[in-house]
């Protein structure tokens, strides 16, 4: 089974919009607490706004023309990682797709932008754990170590 993956264009932001929202529900249900509030418009023009002001980078995987995965990365800076260095902030595999080699072939192609950009590192947030312990050995399996910490956030 072969996948294209390319960089994302505004033609993709929908399609890209309502599986960040499956990625949202996904975690939503099998964590049974509502981490998110999504609004599937405001999502999209977000999306849109950011790659065209290039915040975002964002790979598609498609297969017979319809994306079957994505990856979004911004970029950050930290001390810590010796300057710049890329977020994985989203991440999804339509789950018909999962253990087939997708993802992994996603994150060899996040890994190939970084380095193109000059980041240092690729980090990412996993969804919570016990619920996701196998995104963990995936991500782990694929060069992402576990550095510590929980993702928290404070709503202002």
């Amino acid at each position: 089974m072969k996948w294209l993956i390319r960089e994302a264009t505004n033609s993709d932001v929908n399609d890209i919009a309502l599986l960040v929202k499956d990625l949202t529900d996904e975690i939503i249900e099998r964590t049974n607490a509502k981490h998110f509030n999504v609004n599937l418009e405001q999502m999209t023009k977000l999306l849109k706004d950011f790659l065209e002001s290039g915040k975002y980078s964002v790979l598609v995987a498609l297969q017979e023309n319809k994306i079957v995965g994505f990856a979004n990365l911004c970029p950050s800076y930290a001390l810590y990682a010796e300057g710049n260095f890329g977020i994985v902030q989203e991440f999804y595999v339509v789950p018909e797709h999962r253990s087939s080699g997708l993802g992994a072939a996603l994150i060899k192609e996040c890994a190939i932008l970084a380095k193109n950009k000059g980041w240092k590192r690729l980090e990412l947030c996993t969804p919570p754990i016990p619920e996701f312990d196998r995104t963990i050995k995936f991500y782990q399996t694929n060069g992402f170590e576990i550095t510590g910490g929980r993702k928290m956030k404070r709503t202002i």
